[in-house]
């Protein structure tokens, strides 16, 4: 089985990137899509039709993380659409579900898992006795497991992996927005990745407007965070899973659209990208959660 793998969609640059760039990718690699979803409106949250939209331009399945629940239209959705996951350590109640067991066009099964970390995060139910328990719950057929991690902790999510290996084929961070050099096979056939990086405006902090961030850090002061306007790229992986097996064969790093993967920005040879009118989360504060 062949999958991509991308990292948090940051605002309607992410989006575009997506519209633009994963049709002639999926063909190229012949695989399925696993994005997380989770900034994709206005920068912080989802909605509903930023979902539909996602799903439109080739994405099979959504992940998520703590933002999730930034617009209550989603919620309803969360029950509804199998492919739209939340962290599944959620407790009990929580609309939506954490894992997803999904069919492909030609018959076979993936299952995806969604998870939150604690660590300099919320106090919600151990992701790791969450993963033993939801795993123990998918069919044995279905060998291809995927395993999204949104979490902050770098130690946290190395020992996720290590937890995991030979039970899942891959283990994926998201949250941090930076894609980092870590990319391993684990001896049990997990691949792993600390962080899988951003869709959106590399020219930014984290895919937000770099004056305003660079502002909060000189002042102190509340200021109403709003995604960077550019033109966005592609941060992710291409997997090859073993489908008797589970192991992952091969990981590839998946930079698409980056001006630092032609040119050095350091030397300051990079072109800025063009410029596109921002899109402004609707919340009052500016804060992020």
């Amino acid at each position: 089985m062949r999958i991509l793998v991308f990292g948090d969609v940051v605002g309607k640059p992410g989006r575009l990137a997506l519209r633009e760039r994963l049709p002639s990718l999926r063909v190229a690699h012949a695989a399925d899509v696993v994005v997380n979803g989770e900034n994709a409106s206005g920068g912080i949250g989802l909605t509903v039709e930023s979902m539909r939209e996602l799903f439109a331009c080739g994405v099979d399945i959504l992940t998520s993380g703590n933002h999730i629940w930034k617009h209550r239209e989603i919620y309803a959705t969360l029950d509804r659409e199998p492919r739209l996951l939340r962290p599944a350590n959620y407790p009990d109640g929580s609309p939506g579900r954490g894992l997803c067991v999904h069919e492909l066009s030609d018959g076979r099964r993936v299952a995806v898992l969604n998870l939150l970390g604690r660590t300099y995060m919320d106090a919600l139910e151990c992701p790791f006795r969450t993963a033993d328990m939801l795993l123990a719950s998918v069919p044995e057929d279905v060998t291809v497991r995927i395993v999204d991690f949104h979490a902050e902790a770098t130690s946290e999510k190395k020992a996720l992996g290590w937890h995991l290996d030979g039970r899942v084929s891959a283990v994926l961070g998201t949250h941090t927005h930076v894609q980092t050099a870590d990319a391993m096979l684990l001896p049990g056939g997990t691949a792993y990745l600390t962080d899988l990086g951003m869709c959106g405006v590399e020219a930014s902090v984290l895919g937000m407007d770099h004056k305003v961030i660079v502002d909060r850090f000189l002042t102190a002061m509340p200021q109403r965070f709003r995604p960077a306007s550019g033109r966005g790229s592609l941060n992710g992986v291409f997997l090859e899973v073993d489908d008797a097996t589970g192991q992952a064969l091969r990981m590839e790093c998946l930079r698409e659209g980056c001006p630092t993967a032609v040119r050095a920005v350091w030397r300051g040879e990079a072109e800025m990208p063009a410029e596109m009118p921002a899109e402004r989360p609707d919340d009052e504060s500016g804060q992020r959660p």
